[in-house]
């Protein structure tokens, strides 16, 4: 800060470490100035956070990385066989002697291998595991797997 009355000053060069402030070290620190960083805000530097700073107290969000990430919806082969059987299925098609079920237009990304499936099917998925195709194919139907990289 500007020092405008140059008086003290001159009168005190050469004369003292101090300047006028007392014993050594009364001047220095953080102790002159109301402490460390946040310290005191809600004590003695509380008019200043009011003022300056009025959102300092409280919850004011934060969104993890982990929220925002979309869940990967799964089905296993069991719970599909099972979706067939009960007429739950909505997006099913018949295309010759099996059924043609679009897993994306469900909500569905990935088909995993759990369980077993008895149904000839031809099912169109984002993901499959390899064990899932595996046994589709050995009931008599068919994967269609969008994505290259089918196993993540």
């Amino acid at each position: 800060m500007v020092v405008r009355f140059r008086r003290k000053v001159r009168k005190l060069r050469g004369r003292t470490r101090t300047m006028g402030w007392g014993r050594i070290g009364q001047h220095r620190k953080k102790g002159s100035k109301g402490g460390r960083g946040a310290a005191g805000m809600l004590k003695h530097k509380e008019s200043w956070m009011k003022k300056y700073a009025p959102g300092w107290i409280g919850k004011h969000g934060f969104t993890s990385p982990y929220e925002k990430k979309e869940p990967q919806q799964s089905i296993n082969l069991s719970q599909l066989e099972e979706m067939l059987i009960e007429g739950k299925a909505v997006f099913v098609q018949m295309e010759g002697n099996r059924y043609v079920i679009d897993l994306g237009s469900m909500g569905i990304r990935k088909l995993l291998g759990s369980g077993r499936i008895t149904v000839p099917v031809k099912v169109i998925v984002e993901r499959a595991s390899e064990k899932a195709v595996e046994k589709i194919k050995s009931s008599g139907g068919e994967v269609q797997v969008l994505q290259e990289n089918s196993e993540q």
